[in-house]
């Protein structure tokens, strides 16, 4: 078996896969045993399922041999964050207070994951209710480019297990910037779809209206796969959107010609570094080449919307978990529990003001759409920043929102970004970028994504383990 196989995309070893020159069980096995060899170092699973994985894979080479492909996504090993209920199998949301809860169905995401015949390898590590800041008494993930990087929060092990060649995508939520903050920290792909896009059944909450369910993966096409199989309405969430699910497989190949893509200058470089900056204006070069359309936006004032974000999110963390919530606060950890205290404050007039300003700001932002297809933004303002310094993020108010900046304004707005590697820092960090569409616009996304990831290899290189 070829030693770099772990590092395939997601789409090219399903193929391979599913024209039986690979079976998925060897495939699962490779998997599982690099995670063995590696996960003790890196901290990316906090649960393994071999026998349930491997179950799975003899499951999806016998079908295939039957002439059953259930789509790209048959017999490939992924793996979920530990916030997504699967029946059987231990379910944490990062908080050793449930670690003793075991589901009795699938969230379902899972559902359809399975119907799609992937193989789940285990649940992925995260931050303690998916907020700022790992449990003290969980090992945070190690971002396998340096041990010196942080390695995103909360998605941490998705992002992690991706890059590492642990999984061949994985399932992620962002709130703040949970998806995006791990897939630019550790060189992959995210995708955050609009609010809605996706069921939440069975998935653990951190705030209600903020929380986006969506894939990590190695390449643009990828999370097309992956969103493709777990988009669409669910009788069993109302929230999820009756809007019909694109092909984004058929639509992404469409290039960038005639796409309209905005920038506000001001806003993107405004305390932006000097990584983010060169990124930025690689990908307006890239973008023109291939026959894009730069044009000038002015975005909304966006301070005001990141100042409401933790109080929102603080309220509705509080409803999550009133039920243990003070009664068992000495279990949690700092930073959430200090969300969860300024949640409990929150008067009732506060919190219909942040809903009315957060109304303005998504009206704001999606008429900025009538006059381009896409907008071009940062990842975060701080290009690579390390383990050291983010040991503050959960409690340091200035830093916390300063990350949150290109962000949380998309949580607070539902529209859907994607996050794609586009350089390095000097010290050779990955430093990503996002391309933001309008409301059920991944297709748009996803185009210009792939039509990017056509001509440049960012994506394509792999940390050295």
């Amino acid at each position: 078996m070829n030693e770099n196989l772990h590092y395939l995309d997601l789409l090219t070893v399903g193929r391979l896969i599913q024209s039986r020159e690979l079976s998925s069980v060897e495939l699962t096995q490779h998997i599982l045993q690099r995670i063995e060899k590696l996960d003790g170092e890196l901290h990316s699973y906090f649960t393994v399922i071999p026998e349930l994985a491997l179950a799975a894979a003899n499951a999806a080479d016998v079908q295939i041999a039957n002439g059953e492909v259930f789509g790209p996504l048959h017999g490939v090993p992924i793996a979920v964050k530990d916030l997504f209920e699967t029946a059987g199998v231990a379910t944490t949301h990062g908080m050793p207070i449930q670690k003793g809860f075991v589901p009795s169905k699938d969230a379902t995401v899972i559902t359809r994951l399975r119907g799609a015949g992937a193989v789940i390898l285990g649940k992925l590590a995260q931050t303690e209710g998916a907020f700022a800041d790992h449990h003290p008494d969980v090992l945070p993930p190690v971002n396998p480019w340096s041990r010196e990087l942080w390695s995103g929060a909360s998605s941490s092990g998705s992002g992690v297990a991706t890059a590492s060649g642990l999984c061949f995508g994985s399932l992620g939520t962002d709130t703040g910037g949970s998806i995006r903050f791990p897939s630019a920290m550790n060189g992959v792909t995210g995708l955050k779809p609009t609010w809605g896009r996706v069921s939440r059944y069975g998935v653990h909450e951190l705030a209600a209206s903020l929380d986006h369910v969506g894939p990590m993966t190695r390449s643009a096409a990828d999370a097309a796969a992956m969103l493709f199989a777990i988009a669409g309405a669910d009788p069993l969430d109302p929230t999820a959107s009756q809007e019909p699910v694109a092909d984004y497989l058929e639509l992404m190949t469409r290039g960038l010609k005639g796409l309209r893509i905005g920038i506000d200058e001001s806003w993107t470089s405004a305390r932006v570094d000097e990584s983010a900056r060169r990124v930025l204006e690689h990908v307006q070069s890239v973008v023109q080449d291939l026959g894009g359309q730069i044009r000038p936006i002015n975005f909304p004032d966006a301070e005001q919307a990141l100042q409401d974000w933790v109080p929102l999110c603080a309220v509705e963390a509080a409803v999550y978990h009133e039920k243990n919530f003070p009664a068992r606060r000495d279990e949690y950890g700092p930073g959430l529990a200090g969300l969860i205290d300024q949640g409990r404050k929150l008067t009732a007039l506060e919190y219909q003001k942040l809903w009315l300003a957060r109304a303005d700001f998504r009206g704001r932002v999606t008429a900025l759409f009538q006059s381009v297809d896409l907008m071009l933004v940062p990842a975060f303002a701080i290009s690579g920043p390390t383990k050291e310094l983010m040991t503050r993020f959960g409690t340091d108010a200035e830093l916390f929102s300063g990350m949150l900046r290109y962000t949380a304004p998309f949580d607070m707005t539902g529209h859907p970004t994607i996050t794609l590697p586009g350089g390095r820092t000097n010290e050779n960090a990955p430093v990503a970028f996002q391309f933001v569409a309008p409301h059920f616009g991944e297709s748009s996304l996803f185009r210009a994504g792939w039509a990017f990831q056509q001509v440049t290899d960012w994506h394509l290189r792999h940390p050295g383990i």
